[in-house]
């Protein structure tokens, strides 16, 4: 199509919209009541004036662009007649003549009412204008200069944007496009000499401008020869010296995948470099490349597909960046002032660093693909301080983001996962915000903090990581709040190495081992999480091996459902544990052994499997105010050279002893009730001791206070009292203890051995199966202590007589079984 009948369809279409108009609201009003005909005619002779006014304002570019038989051409039907008396046939139309018309067509609609006239003078410029704005013919002129297969919209400096056309609420996108664009240059390898050499081929685009080079267009923007709006064509351009001092706009111009078409590439330099004076510089749709000879040349440390310098803030948009240099990075944006915008960009595959922002530099950065990069996918460091939101990071051949160095930042609903070192890095004093990212699949951990590192994670998704979701090292101390740390290979926060923090308000769950880890002299604050459902512990606060004593703060968390303890504290740890909830566990509720410490304070611990606390293994903890109730086993176990100071407790409806203290262990237990319990208040067995002050001790089913055979206390005002007393009062009525017990308790009672019957050390048989079923046997006491009655429960050869229907059992033992210890530490 021939440009400059473009041109004219553009201006005619502009002055037959407004004769159509003013026509059809002529007939409009004449067809209305009397007296508002005038009205409607008057308001058509006031836009004709308008157009006159118009045409007077740009009598040049009429001159130039309108055919000389416009007007002939759109009167000379039979709806001539309607302006018959103005001047219509003659050779050429001048801007007098086309005044003339106008006022003549104004005198005639004064004095004359021919309303079918008017109305076929308007279909006649409908029928004009819907020529004039035919979308296949502007699609045809459109993508012959711009060669987009879909409209580009342009609506504001800085923002471009494709559309279907289809899908478009304007009737005619590509016109619209057409009137935002067409006053930029073109960069068309070879052929801006055949555009000036064919004035007449081109004729109406004398406007525009062609180079053959970027450089060249650069030079155009320099001299002030167009505004600084620069398509770039098709193709592969090496090794320009693009470097970018105005603001100037250069956007990719191709068929099909933009970006894809446009490659613009450097073997020796920076591909792009933005310096002072390019603040609102725009870069978009195209491959920027920098692929050197020499990759691992150390000089090619300084060398970037994209550097961003002091004071600019450019837009780069919708570009595919790639850098085959092993040293460096793909794109630098460096010092003070440097703020651009990257948006939409891909930054994937390579060998270095992807994106690296220092030296105070900031900047936005949104919706990008950065992936499979050898080193980090972005760096931040030296103070940066970037806000990158929507990012998807994935699939790095090192860590995901690494922030080091005093870098900050505030990276928001990013997507961060299956890079091969944790997701999210922090150290050496950095300090980033994260904020509702997804960080997760990453082939060691999800974040790591270490070397006085901080930061704060908040509300964001940690989960499936093969190592721990959140680790915790060297002096480091963020802040962790109010995310949902999930489904980990193993811990879901571990904290070691002198590690700190405050980690708040987490939903932390399923975890392959423990929840939280806190070992080797770290101190942090764990408030106020839900750490339910781990396949291990639920807080592990331990030291293995020869670096232990983890400590710190555990309150007011909701702790449950695991398939251990939920709290184990080991080896000369000593953390203060208060008002946390214990409860669900399918072994026991808080477990101390290995010489751990502890103040457990205000807690509530209820329904676990096991006892609700152990304390073993010279452990010494402080138990003060703690609710214990509802356990499926017994309240406190302390044995195997236990001790500790129990103070102030409510222990009550457990279903073992609401205290067992066994096997050369010695507590203090001061001013506890123990009470409602389904067996015992306390029992005290296996050369045990133990120190009672001020206890009360009532309403437990079995009797208050049992000692075995050679345990001796010291006791002071205690109130035993008001017990139901259920194995007396079965010895008194010679039943077997069994019926009482079963095979799940172990009530204490004097037990025998019948020789006669050759049971073992591992059989006992109460007091009356002795009287009454073993009556005349060779028997013998052994010790008044805590056991279940093996006659009773049929595992004899002599059937009971007393118990009844007998409940066969595999084996008997004297103690509560022991707790299922963590293997944890066997995987870290």
């Amino acid at each position: 199509m021939n440009p400059n009948i473009s041109f004219q369809c553009y201006l005619i279409s502009k002055i037959s919209k407004i004769i159509f108009q003013s026509l059809i609201l002529a007939v409009l009003a004449v067809r209305r009541k009397e007296g508002r005909r005038r009205g409607g005619v008057g308001r058509w002779i006031s836009m004709m004036m308008h157009l006159q006014i118009w045409l007077q304002k740009n009598q040049v570019l009429v001159h130039k662009i309108v055919h000389t038989n416009f007007v002939e051409k759109l009167f000379c039907r039979k709806e001539q007649r309607v302006l018959q008396r103005a001047v219509w046939r003659v050779p050429q139309l001048q801007l007098q003549r086309t005044l003339v018309i106008v006022q003549n067509a104004q005198e005639y609609l004064e004095n004359h009412k021919i309303y079918q006239d008017l109305c076929r003078a308007a279909c006649v410029c409908k029928r004009f204008s819907e020529l004039a704005n035919d979308p296949i013919l502007w699609k045809r002129l459109y993508m012959e200069v711009f060669e987009y297969t879909r409209p580009m919209m342009h609506p504001e400096p800085g923002k471009f944007y494709q559309i279907n056309p289809e899908e478009y609420e304007h009737p005619n996108p590509w016109k619209e496009s057409f009137q935002q664009l067409y006053k930029g240059a073109h960069v068309k390898p070879g052929f801006a000499e055949h555009f000036y050499s064919n004035p007449a081929r081109y004729k109406g685009r004398e406007n525009m401008l062609y180079y053959d080079t970027i450089e060249d267009a650069l030079g155009g923007v320099q001299e002030a020869h167009f505004d600084g709006l620069i398509f770039v064509h098709s193709g592969i351009y090496t090794d320009e010296w693009i470097y970018i001092e105005s603001p100037i706009t250069m956007i990719g111009a191709a068929p099909g995948k933009v970006a894809d078409k446009v490659i613009i590439e450097n073997t020796r330099d920076s591909t792009f470099v933005f310096m002072e004076g390019s603040e609102d510089a725009y870069v978009g749709y195209m491959t920027i490349r920098f692929n050197p000879d020499d990759k691992s040349a150390q000089h090619h440390n300084a060398h970037h597909c994209l550097e961003i310098t002091v004071n600019c803030s450019p837009i780069i948009d919708h570009c595919i960046i790639r850098s085959t240099c092993t040293v460096g990075s793909a794109v630098c944006v460096s010092g003070q002032g440097a703020c651009p915008t990257i948006k939409h960009c891909n930054i994937s595959d390579c060998e270095n660093v992807g994106l690296y922002i220092t030296d105070h530099a900031q900047g936005i950065y949104e919706d990008n693909e950065i992936s499979n990069n050898a080193l980090a996918g972005i760096w931040v460091k030296n103070h940066g301080n970037p806000i990158i939101r929507r990012n998807h990071i994935h699939h790095g051949r090192d860590v995901g983001v690494f922030t080091f160095d005093h870098g900050m930042g505030y990276f928001e609903s990013c997507n961060i996962h299956r890079n091969r070192i944790a997701g999210f890095e922090v150290k050496a004093y950095a300090n980033p915000t994260v904020v509702r990212c997804e960080i997760h699949h990453g082939q060691t951990g999800g974040i790591y903090v270490h070397e006085k590192g901080r930061g704060q994670f908040i509300e964001n998704k940690i989960y499936a990581n093969n190592f721990a979701g959140v680790w915790i090292t060297s002096n480091s101390d963020p802040t962790i709040r109010g995310n949902s740390i999930f489904n980990g290979n193993q811990g879901g926060v571990y904290i070691f190495g002198d590690g700190r923090g405050l980690i708040e308000g987490n939903d932390i769950y399923g975890n392959a081992l423990a929840g939280i880890q806190i070992r080797t002299n770290s101190c942090p604050i764990v408030r106020h999480n839900k750490i339910h459902d781990g396949q291990h512990g639920g807080i592990y606060v331990v030291g293995v091996y020869f670096y232990d004593n983890g400590h710190g703060v555990l309150e007011d968390n909701d702790i449950y459902n695991h398939m251990y303890s939920g709290v184990q504290i080991r080896t000369g740890s000593n953390p203060k544990i208060r008002r946390n909830k214990i409860w669900g566990g399918q072994n026991g509720g808080i477990l101390v052994y290995n010489s751990g410490l502890g103040c457990i304070e205000d807690n509530e611990i209820f329904d676990n499997a096991m006892a609700g606390v152990w304390i073993k293994t010279d452990s010494n903890p402080t138990l003060r105010r703690n609710k214990i109730h509802d356990g499926r086993d017994g309240g406190i176990c302390i044995f195997n050279g236990g001790r500790g100071l129990l103070e102030e407790n409510d222990i009550f409806r457990n279903a073992q002893a609401g205290v067992l203290i066994s096997t050369n262990s010695h507590p203090v237990l001061r001013k506890n009730r123990i009470f409602d319990g389904f067996a015992a208040g306390i029992e005290i067995t296996n050369h045990a001791t133990a120190t009672l002050e001020g206890n009360q001790i009532f309403n437990n089913r079995f009797g208050g206070l049992f000692l075995a055979s050679g345990v001796n206390v010291t006791m002071k005002d205690n109130k035993i009292m008001n017990n139901q007393d259920a194995i007396e009062k079965a010895v008194s009525r010679g039943q077997c203890l069994y019926k009482i017990s079963s095979y799940t308790s172990y009530p204490m009672h004097d037990f025998y051995r019948c020789h006669t019957c050759n049971t073992t050390d591992r059989n006992a048989i109460c007091v009356n199966c002795i009287k009454k079923c073993h009556q005349g046997h060779d028997v013998e006491f052994i010790r008044h202590d805590r056991f279940f009655c093996d006659c009773g429960a049929g595992t004899l050869s002599n059937p009971c007589t007393l118990a009844g229907e007998p409940t066969h059992d595999t084996d008997t033992l004297y103690d509560s079984a022991p707790p299922i210890e963590s293997n944890t530490l066997q995987h870290n």
